[in-house]
C-alpha cells in the first residue's frame, strides 16, 4: 500500500475512532486508491486523502415533535454536506433508530464516489434523524417531517444541498418534508428534493429505480460473462422500495428472486416473489403497513418462513444484499461460498463487512460489485428529476428508464475501464473506487486548497 494512503487510513482510524462505519467505508475505499495516488504525485502534494475524509460541513439540530397523545419528543437531526467539487450536495434523509453521526458520515462518504460515478454534476451529502416511523400514525410522522424540516430548511436549496429519501424515508415524508419547506418559504423550489411525488414535480421511475438500475447492472456484467439474466435465481434482504424494484425488473427480464428478509426473518419463495405482479405489488403493501416484518409474505402466499435468520445460505446464482450496512459477516460469506455462488452485487449501502468482502474478493471467478456502482441508479434518476425540474420539463417513465440502462451501462464500463488500467483486471470493486476518486480529486485539485 502506498505510503501516504496508509497514512491517511491510521490518522482517520485515530481521530474517528468512536466511529466504526466511517472507518470501514474509509478503508474499503482508500485501499484500492495505491496506483491512483502512485501515478498522481500532485495529489498527495495538495494532500487530496486528508480533505477528501472530512465532511466540508456536517451539523446536528433538534427535532421535537409531538405524539397523539400531545407528548413531546426530542430526537437527533442530522445533515453532512460532505464534498461539494462535482456539484450541490446530493444524498438522501435516513430515519431510522440506528442513525448516528458514523453511519451519517459513512453514507456522505460513499455517496460522494457513488454520484461521480454516475457522470452527472452532482456532490456527496447525506442526513437522517434517529427517529423511527415503525409504529408512528399518518400524523405524527407528517409532525416529526414538519418540525425535521424546520431546521434543516436554511442549509438546502436547488444549487446548494438536495436532499432524498432512504431507509425510512419514502414518497409520504418527502411530501411532508416539500409542504413544510414551501411553507416557510413561500415559494415552488421543487428542485430542493428528489424522490417527490409525480403531481408536484417528481420523475417517473425515480421509486423503481435503485432497484432496476442494479438489475441493469447485473445484466451488463453477465453480458461481459457470456451468460444471460434470463432463468437466473437471486437471493435478495430487504422488502422496501430497493427490493421491489429488483423484483419488478426481475419480472420483465425473467430472472427469478427466491427470498425477501425483514427485521423478524427471511422467506423463501421457490416460484419466486418475481413471478407474480400480485406478488410484487403486495411489497408496496407490507412497507405501507408500517408493521416492517416479512412474515405477512409468508402467511399471504404460503412459503417458508425463517424467523431470526438471513437468507445467505440459500442456494442462487446471485445474491444480492439490499437491506442495511453489514449485514454479510464473514460466516455467511463463507456460506455464499460454499453454495458456489458466482456473482456477489451489493445493493444497500455497505452490507458487507470488510473482513467478509475482502474473503469474497479474494475468491477465484467470483465477481463481486460493490453498492456505489451497484445502487447508483437511485440518485442518478434523482438527477434526473433536478434537471427536469430546473428545465421545466416532464419526461415519460420510457425517457427515463432509457436514461437510467444507459447511465448503469456507463458505470459498468467506467469501473472496468478504470481497473483495467491500472492492471487490475476486472476487479468492479476496485475500478469503482478509482473511477469515483479520479473525478472528484481531479476536481478538487483543480479548484485549489481549501
Amino acid at each position: 500500500m502506498n505510503a501516504y494512503v496508509a497514512s491517511v487510513i491510521e490518522n482517520v482510524k485515530a481521530k474517528h475512532a468512536s466511529e466504526p462505519e466511517f472507518i470501514q467505508t474509509v478503508e474499503e475505499v482508500l485501499s484500492s486508491l495505491s496506483p491512483v495516488i502512485d501515478a498522481h504525485p500532485e495529489y498527495v502534494k495538495a494532500d487530496i486523502l486528508n480533505r477528501i475524509v472530512e465532511p466540508e460541513r456536517m451539523f446536528t439540530f433538534r427535532v421535537v415533535w409531538v405524539d397523539d397523545n400531545g407528548v413531546p419528543h426530542t430526537n437527533t437531526g442530522y445533515r453532512c454536506q460532505f464534498n461539494g467539487a462535482i456539484g450541490p450536495y446530493k444524498g438522501g434523509l435516513r430515519f431510522q433508530k440506528n442513525v448516528t453521526p458514523s453511519v451519517i458520515k459513512f453514507l456522505g462518504f460513499e455517496q460522494i464516489f457513488k454520484n461521480a460515478l454516475t457522470g452527472l454534476p452532482i456532490g456527496g451529502g447525506k442526513g437522517g434523524s434517529d427517529f423511527d416511523p415503525t409504529g408512528k400514525s399518518e400524523n405524527e410522522i407528517m409532525r416529526f417531517c414538519q418540525s425535521f424540516m424546520t431546521a434543516l430548511y436554511r442549509y438546502i436549496g436547488p444549487d446548494t444541498d438536495v436532499p432524498a429519501g432512504d431507509m425510512g424515508v419514502g414518497g409520504r415524508e418527502i411530501g411532508y418534508l416539500y409542504g413544510q419547506y414551501r411553507r416557510l418559504k413561500g415559494s415552488f423550489e421543487n428542485g430542493v428534493l428528489t424522490g417527490k411525488g409525480f403531481t408536484y414535480g417528481g420523475s417517473r421511475t425515480r421509486p423503481e429505480a435503485t432497484g432496476y438500475g442494479a438489475m441493469y447492472y447485473l445484466a451488463e456484467v453477465l453480458k461481459h460473462e457470456g451468460e444471460d439474466i434470463k432463468g437466473k435465481t437471486i437471493a435478495i434482504s430487504g422488502f422496501g422500495n430497493v427490493a421491489w424494484g429488483i423484483c419488478k425488473k426481475a419480472m420483465h427480464m425473467g430472472a427469478k428472486v427466491i427470498t425477501l428478509s425483514g427485521p423478524d426473518g427471511y422467506i423463501l419463495d421457490p416460484e419466486g416473489v418475481s413471478s407474480s405482479e400480485e406478488k410484487v405489488d403486495y411489497l408496496l403493501e407490507m412497507r405501507a403497513s408500517n408493521r416492517n416484518r416479512v412474515l405477512d409474505y409468508a402467511e399471504k402466499f404460503g412459503v417458508p418462513f425463517f424467523p431470526g435468520e438471513k437468507p445467505w445460505g440459500v442456494k442462487a446464482d446471485v445474491i444480492m444484499p439490499s437491506a442495511m450496512q453489514n449485514d454479510v459477516h464473514l460466516d455467511s460469506a463463507k456460506k455464499i461460498v460454499e453454495n458456489g455462488v458466482k456473482y456477489y452485487f451489493e445493493v444497500a449501502n455497505m452490507p458487507t463487512t470488510n473482513e467478509a468482502l475482502n474473503y469474497l474478493r479474494a475468491q477465484p471467478g467470483m465477481i463481486v460489485a460493490p453498492s456505489k456502482a451497484v445502487n447508483a441508479g437511485g440518485v442518478g434518476v434523482s438527477a434526473l428529476e433536478m434537471a427536469q425540474n430546473s428545465e421545466h420539463l416532464v419526461w415519460s417513465a420510457e425517457e427515463v428508464d432509457v436514461q437510467l440502462h444507459r447511465m448503469m451501462e456507463n458505470i459498468v464500463k467506467a469501473s472496468a475501464d478504470a481497473a483495467e488500467e491500472y492492471g487490475l483486471g476486472y476487479d468492479l470493486v476496485a475500478g469503482a473506487n478509482i473511477a469515483g476518486f479520479k473525478k472528484v480529486a481531479q476536481a478538487m485539485y483543480e479548484q485549489g486548497i481549501f
